[in-house]
């Protein structure tokens, strides 16, 4: 088959497969990885790994962690910084030393036993970083204390490469060879950092408040600028995932970041189905079952021991069990990272195909496993609570307060035009909490207005998550478009937001149409200030 027809027919079994998923209950990333192994060459053979396929997803991939960079600012980096370094550090120490041990009580040789000890460190960053956004957990506090040590982890793989690579080389193997590398490669981060910085401080403020007078625009240039720099720091040696995650924090103090977020959601899901099916197609199933009794071994170790490191950790530190537990969850599995390491190993000539099966076995056993105890970390907690008790101190620090400049209005008003003006004046003038909505540039602009206001599309249905809902009595749309409305309507509803809704709009059957979707009140601007001139016409002499 051509590429489109290969494309065409993944896409076919990426179906097939989630609606399994969904019928059997079941995570949805394990219906897509089962179809990835099922369109692989070891079964169906309908698509080999091919160029276009890894392209398509790495494309994904970038916008994942573009979108993920979106969410953190400077000064959430510094807060959750020294947790994310020890615990990222901590575990990978951990995990490489253990897992060295049990490599050579299994019988493995000395290189061997390093690769898979290595290999054993590192956590899947995309796969987790779905899972928390599919539970809306990204944003809580164990949410944003794993991306840290996540991208730590990345760090540590990097560096790993090199070390491969340089001793691997011919004549590049000695001391100082190998330190002029690390030495390159943190010389170019540096760099990569500062000029990143500089962008987000003085150049895309100015940038994305042009580009958003349309909409389309500002979503092309944002993916243009995520794909670029992963690009760039490719070039520089290092993954594309530090570039794309990169150029997310340095559009993160915006004021559009959670429009371009929720307008890349869909894009980035659809891209991210290319990654799942090449990492599926990846998986080498037949040397992975002859190494099945020490990739139970590992599995075990990953699932259990890495979760307990971060538990030590974390309540070394003063977190409560509840936030330690559900981050050290994100480190039971390994990473496709681990897969990649090895094939390295493998074309040096340090490994056989039999350490690529065992890890791929580890892969498949550890990704599967902890994708359940993800979606399902309440309900364990709940179960083994009594026996995390020894992890928390007796007095443990209170959680960091991500959401203490975090605004939470009484009153959220949609659309600031004249009409929405005048309710926001009004609000304000009583002396209320409000948010303003509004997809016109000019209105996000905070020196016009006396409170927060937030770039946002009518239409996008992922607008209430954009929004602090949690303390808002009104949300208020000065929309009179019928559309708009009921698109509003069906998002708050699919939310969950418990207040009342107030919605505009210019006739009686609109507003008929507008009640039977669930509004509390219909507003007719237009026929409300009519209504006093005719009063004022026909009152008596």
């Amino acid at each position: 088959m051509g590429v489109f027809e290969q494309v065409a027919a993944v896409l076919a079994v990426c179906v097939a497969a989630g609606i399994l998923a969904v019928l059997l209950r079941q995570p949805l990333i394990v219906g897509l990885i089962a179809a990835g192994i099922a369109v692989g060459p070891q079964a169906l053979g309908l698509v080999e790994h091919s160029t276009e396929i890894e392209l398509l997803a790495t494309i994904g991939i970038s916008l994942l962690l573009f979108v993920v960079g979106l969410k953190l600012d400077v000064r959430l980096v510094s807060k959750l910084g020294p947790v994310a370094l020890a615990t990222g550090l901590g575990q990978v120490a951990f995990t490489s030393i253990i897992g060295f041990a049990i490599a050579i009580g299994l019988g493995f040789d000395l290189v061997p036993a390093i690769y898979i000890a290595v290999a054993l460190t590192f956590s899947s960053t995309i796969i987790i970083v779905k899972l928390l956004t599919d539970k809306r957990e990204l944003d809580d506090l164990h949410g944003r204390i794993a991306l840290g040590f996540l991208i730590v982890q990345d760090i540590v793989v990097v560096l790993a490469m090199i070390a491969i690579t340089a001793v691997g080389d011919q004549g590049a193997g000695d001391d100082v060879g190998l330190l002029a590398e690390f030495g390159g490669v943190a010389l170019r981060g540096v760099a990569l950092l500062v000029v990143v910085a500089l962008v987000g401080r003085y150049v895309a403020p100015r940038v994305t408040h042009l580009l958003a007078r349309q909409a389309e625009l500002l979503v092309l240039a944002a993916v243009t600028w995520a794909v670029a720099l992963a690009a760039i720091t490719i070039w520089l040696g290092f993954s594309e995932e530090v570039g794309a995650f990169l150029a997310g924090m340095s559009l993160a103090s915006t004021p559009y970041r959670e429009a371009l977020s929720g307008r890349l959601s869909t894009l980035r899901d659809f891209l991210l189905v290319f990654f799942f099916i090449e990492l599926g197609t990846t998986f080498e199933l037949t040397a992975a079952t002859e190494q099945l009794g020490a990739a139970v071994v590992f599995s075990l170790f990953v699932l259990i021991g890495n979760p307990l490191i971060v538990l030590v950790i974390m309540g070394v530190m003063g977190y409560r069990k509840r936030v330690s537990f559900k981050a050290g969850l994100t480190v039971a599995q390994i990473s496709e990272f681990s897969l990649i390491l090895v094939a390295l190993g493998v074309a040096q000539g340090h490994v056989g195909s039999d350490v690529v099966g065992l890890v791929t076995a580890v892969g498949l056993i550890t990704i599967a496993a902890s994708t359940y105890l993800i979606y399902g970390s309440d309900a364990v907690y709940d179960r083994i609570e009594p026996l995390l008790r020894p992890f928390e101190r007796a007095r443990p620090k209170a959680s960091l307060d991500l959401d203490e400049e975090r605004h939470e209005p009484e009153y959220v008003v949609i659309g600031l035009g004249r009409f929405g003006e005048t309710v926001v004046a009004e609000l304000l003038e009583r002396g209320d909490e409000v948010l303003g909505v509004d997809f016109d540039p000019r209105s996000v602009q905070s020196d016009r207005w006396d409170l927060p206001v937030v770039y946002g599309d009518a239409e996008d249905p992922d607008l209430p998550e954009q929004l602090p809902l949690t303390r808002t009595r009104w949300v208020i749309s000065t929309l009179r478009d019928l559309d708009s409305n009921l698109h509003i309507l069906s998002a708050l509803q699919h939310h969950g937001y418990e207040g009342r809704i107030a919605v505009s709009c210019n006739d009686p059957q609109s507003a008929r149409l507008l009640d039977e979707a669930g509004a509390d009140v219909t507003i007719r601007p237009l026929h409300v200030a009519a209504r006093p001139l005719m009063d004022l016409i026909h009152a008596p002499e």
